[in-house]
């Protein structure tokens, strides 16, 4: 028996943020059964997918990451304006378990996970408000808040400028303002809240100073993060 994906009764509420106004779907109560999922993370085997995040993923089962972006696609359809609404490319379980020490200097600045218009990003906190949430950031040298190839090489040459003058960051998870970065949208990771933004838009997880960062899909920083993306 296939899994409940989606709460029929879920909060939704759409927000517009900084100067672009890209949206942000934010919602509250998102799954309906929040027990299941925790429990399908805590039965699979993690390990280090991609050089980019900073800890473990799994993949969830693409029977329940389908159900998922079907049920969304009328809402990302008509907030995104895009018809047809693109397939899942990927959608795991992930675990932050990357020390503030051990971050490598491009995983202590915001980033953007493609720069396709048509690429979503899905965002669900299985675990507790007090593993934080997810910011969002405009460079100060440009005022980009979102990047795609016409502007990508602007934007890298912002950055290296600006590295040069500032010095990379400290070895931490960026959480507010910066010399390079200004922080201008932040969610609060509440258990069982989702989180659906173009892919393009500068990002990065906002983790609280000192706070501990288990392996454990039971203890740890837990998510489901999704990408939609394709023909």
């Amino acid at each position: 028996m296939a899994a409940p994906v989606l709460n029929p009764t879920a909060q939704t509420n759409v927000v517009r943020q900084g100067r672009e106004q890209q949206p942000v779907i934010v919602i509250d109560d998102m799954l309906c059964d929040l027990d299941w999922w925790r429990a399908t993370a805590e039965q699979l085997s993690y390990s280090r997918i991609g050089p980019h995040y900073p800890g473990l993923r799994a993949p969830v089962p693409p029977a329940q990451s389908n159900a998922m972006r079907d049920e969304l696609e009328k809402l990302v359809r008509e907030t995104f304006a895009l018809d047809p609404v693109p397939p899942v490319l990927e959608c795991y379980f992930s675990i932050v378990t990357t020390p503030p020490e051990a971050l490598a200097p491009i995983q202590r600045l915001p980033h953007v996970d493609g720069l396709e218009p048509g690429r979503i990003a899905i965002l669900i906190y299985l675990s507790g408000a007090e593993m934080g949430g997810t910011a969002f950031y405009r460079q100060r040298a440009t005022g980009f808040e979102t990047l795609d190839r016409d502007r990508y090489l602007q934007f890298e040459a912002a950055l290296r400028a600006g590295i040069a003058e500032h010095g990379l960051p400290s070895p931490a998870y960026i959480s507010g303002d910066t010399p390079l970065y200004e922080k201008i949208a932040s969610y609060e990771g509440r258990p069982n809240r989702g989180l659906i933004y173009r892919s393009r838009s500068l990002h990065c997880a906002e983790i609280p100073a000192g706070l501990p960062l288990p392996a454990s899909p039971r203890d740890g920083r837990l998510t489901i993060n999704s990408f939609l993306f394709g023909a």
